[in-house]
């Protein structure tokens, strides 16, 4: 049946603001474009943001874990992200729980013991490093992994603050949702948003889509992909929840004595809910949250984002019993703590940029002089060593005046799953604004930004990239002596398939 159509009169529609940098979306690539565009020099930002809060998934979503930041004994992600936790624990002691900088790497079998109980703070596979003769040294001992869990409403503060120090030069719109680009031509102009106050247009000399969904790029005439590989991580949604009155240490004892049981009631959490659902730590030893993966749903469409918030609420209360009768040593007390306010998004639409990350990029440890950020990863296939992220991933094609950082990046199907967390949100996001302000003072535009300028300021802002000799040379003597984490057999079955790509569906 043909839809109906509403066609709708021409508008003339009032000129909020004219700015150098429009950031829309204040999530965790937005919120770090507009910070650093604003330390790098930009005096004319405007941060556009739909909720009433900083951080997007991160704060609103509470996803509260921030997986592989270091590789052996590096921090690698580092920059704003690092900056997140540095400042919370200074600023808001106990709302931060990760191994420490100076333990990275660690192989003390007691640490290790304490960390496992905390989910991703300690490394997974073999390990492999070049012998005295180039040979390849294998070892099965696990280290310590730099994976933050910190409190969202402490972090929703620390965004906040981060923006006030750079209130000089950064123009916040909350409550305020980018809708639809202007265009000239292939040129975007500025954004149309809607608020309380109506319709109303921003005109922009660059505009960085930090929507997380492609929004306003998608509206531009730039390619892009469509929802992820339905076997992947990416094609589901989530709302998150937490449960207090808890003791984790006691549920990860408990866990490590009766594996057959936790299994049992992984299983039966699953049939209760109708989705596949956990509990995981939190920075909090007395609150766990429960992360949950909804199948095959794509975050722009309404039925899907509204099926998923129903759906998950009206399972919390049987879960929560049942946790209670399966486990009373741990649940007897339990109760809900409190839901997340913004349900949880994975992938929707993918850009398809100047350059199209696939797990290649993995495998063969390729190497871009357009390197903006350099992550180690969740990605098994290199061990989750470090991957590097090329400018031309954000940058789109057709376009002119349009960055798009964040977990809408450009990157194949399965790639995606390992590029759209919060780090890689952070990194790209950091990267663009420093890119829109080396443009706006070099009076250029984003596609010709001199890349190099752009490398070096992102350097200054604590962000180690590859082969440069202002970083420290033990980043690159890592990654050598590790050989890039290529070793493994996925790695190596990734080279002797002619795509890189079918066998890595499962991740």
């Amino acid at each position: 049946m043909e839809k109906k159509i509403y066609v709708e009169s021409a508008n003339n529609l009032p000129v909020y603001d004219e700015c150098d940098i429009l950031v829309v979306g204040g999530g965790a690539a937005g919120h770090s474009a507009a910070i650093a565009a604003a330390r790098a020099g930009a005096k004319n930002i405007v941060l556009m943001e739909r909720y009433g809060y900083m951080g997007g998934d991160v704060t609103g979503g509470y996803v509260i874990m921030v997986p592989d930041l270091s590789w052996y004994n590096m921090s690698f992600v580092r920059g704003l992200q690092e900056e997140w936790f540095t400042r919370l624990e200074k600023n808001a002691p106990g709302s931060v729980l990760a191994p420490g900088l100076d333990k990275l790497g660690s192989e003390d079998p007691a640490l290790l013991y304490r960390w496992a109980a905390i989910h991703d703070c300690v490394s997974r596979g073999t390990h492999v490093e070049k012998g005295p003769n180039g040979e390849e040294v294998r070892r099965d001992t696990k280290r310590l992994v730099r994976a933050v869990y910190f409190e969202p409403n402490q972090l929703k503060i620390e965004m906040d603050k981060m923006l006030y120090e750079h209130r000089d030069a950064i123009r916040v719109l909350y409550h305020s949702w980018g809708t639809k680009p202007i265009m000239e031509g292939n040129e975007v102009k500025g954004v149309i948003f809607e608020s309380k106050e109506g319709r109303q247009a921003i005109f922009a000399k660059t505009v960085i889509d930090a929507t997380g969904d492609g929004d306003l790029y998608s509206q531009t005439g730039a390619p892009y992909a469509s929802l992820a590989d339905g076997q992947t991580r990416s094609s589901t949604t989530a709302v998150v929840w937490r449960i207090g009155g808890i003791n984790w240490d006691q549920y990860y004892e408990w866990s490590n004595a009766h594996p057959a049981q936790v299994q049992a009631i992984k299983n039966r959490m699953a049939e209760i809910a109708g989705f596949r659902n956990v509990p995981l730590p939190s920075n909090d030893n007395s609150i766990c949250w429960i992360n949950n993966w909804h199948a095959a749903k794509d975050c722009t469409k309404v039925k899907d984002l509204t099926d998923t918030e129903i759906n998950t609420r009206i399972s919390m209360r049987e879960v929560l019993a049942y946790l209670k009768e399966a486990c009373p040593l741990v649940f007897r007390n339990a109760f809900i703590y409190d839901i997340a306010p913004q349900l949880g998004t994975r992938c929707s639409r993918r850009l398809k940029g100047e350059y199209i990350m696939s797990a290649n990029d993995w495998a063969f440890a390729n190497q871009f002089d357009d390197t903006i950020a350099w992550h180690s990863t969740i990605c098994q296939i290199n061990d989750c060593g470090p991957v590097e992220i090329p400018y031309r991933a954000i940058l789109p094609q057709k376009v002119e005046n349009l960055l798009a950082p964040g977990r809408h990046l450009s990157s194949d199907d399965v790639a995606i799953d390992w590029l759209n967390l919060i780090p890689q949100c952070v990194g790209t996001g950091q990267a663009a604004g420093v890119a829109a302000a080396v443009a706006v003072q070099s009076g250029t535009n984003v596609r010709c930004v001199d890349i190099k300028k752009v490398q070096n300021i992102l350097i200054d802002q604590d962000v180690p990239l590859p082969r440069n000799e202002r970083v420290d040379p033990a980043y690159m003597e890592c990654v050598e002596q590790h050989m890039y984490g290529t070793y493994t057999e996925l790695a190596k079955k990734a080279r002797a398939e002619a795509d890189g790509l079918k066998s890595f569906r499962q991740w």
